[in-house]
């Protein structure tokens, strides 16, 4: 039997000649345990656990061949909360939290005094956003959409792991809304932004959703679609907020100024410095 010190050594030489930070083995094994509610760090010298150590190893090759780890473990923590996650949909980031964050202290100061507001959520993959959103301010309806009905099945189970009430619509982008003649205060969206022909890395091009990650010859294409029907279905002093690429701003600065000229526009840095985030104000 293994110590959970041997399971995180042996390991280590195989994943720096297929080019994986071997960090990532101790992180794995550190959610394993919390699953079974072991403390790793005071563990280590002692016998691992069988299961513990079986799935440990078969999550190994996995790692191994580029998988990556959300989708081993079946699932991915955002803004605290526990997501499935799976080839059906992208694996939530860390600038999507400050997003979600940033959205949230949007709403608090823009506003104010309401008791109740309208959000949708356009191309909401796993539910990540539209369920935190929902999760940290219980003021908003919460509305959310995708194309894709695999994703949808997704978004709804977590939407019931997290006990978010959340209304999932299946549709092209703006399309549903627009043909419900439905209303809301807020839009938000994480849409697929990557330029069709930019090189990714296996663990992203191989095993996450296609229609989720590219937007484009120039990745703007999706932005553009919801700029146009946006007034369709955002009330007059509504809110926008995007998620965009790092590179994006000066491209989508110029587009906005032609869809919403009255608008106040901004555009927010990550805590890595880049420019990450469009807000829109009507």
């Amino acid at each position: 039997m293994k110590t959970y010190n041997q399971l995180l050594h042996e390991p280590k030489k195989r994943f720096y000649e297929a080019g994986i930070m071997p960090e990532v083995i101790k992180a794995y094994l550190f959610e394993l345990c919390q699953e079974r509610d072991i403390d790793l760090f005071i563990n280590l010298d002692n016998e691992a656990d069988v299961q513990v150590a079986a799935v440990f190893e078969k999550g190994i090759e996995r790692l191994l061949n580029g998988e990556p780890m959300n989708h081993v473990l079946g699932y991915s923590w955002f803004y605290g909360y526990k997501f499935i996650t799976n080839h059906d949909v992208l694996i939530p980031r860390y600038e999507t939290e400050e997003l979600v964050g940033n959205i949230l202290a949007m709403i608090d100061t823009y506003f104010a005094g309401r008791k109740k507001i309208d959000l949708v959520d356009v191309g909401t993959g796993s539910g990540a956003i539209a369920i935190t959103l929902k999760k940290e301010d219980e003021r908003l309806n919460v509305t959310a959409t995708d194309i894709s009905d695999k994703a949808l099945q997704v978004a709804k189970q977590n939407a019931r792991e997290n006990t978010a009430e959340v209304e999932f619509i299946q549709g092209n982008m703006l399309d549903p809304l627009i043909d419900q003649s439905r209303r809301f205060d807020i839009l938000v969206s994480n849409p697929p932004y990557i330029p069709q022909n930019e090189i990714l890395e296996r663990s992203v091009i191989d095993f996450e959703p296609h229609v989720a990650l590219f937007g484009g010859s120039d990745g703007l294409f999706f932005y553009e679609e919801i700029f146009k029907g946006a007034k369709k279905i955002l009330n007059d002093d509504g809110l926008m907020a995007f998620e965009i690429g790092y590179d994006q701003k000066e491209s989508l600065m110029t587009k906005t100024a032609v869809y919403f000229p009255k608008a106040d526009i901004q555009v927010l840095k990550d805590i890595n410095g880049k420019d990450r985030m469009l807000f829109i104000k009507l």
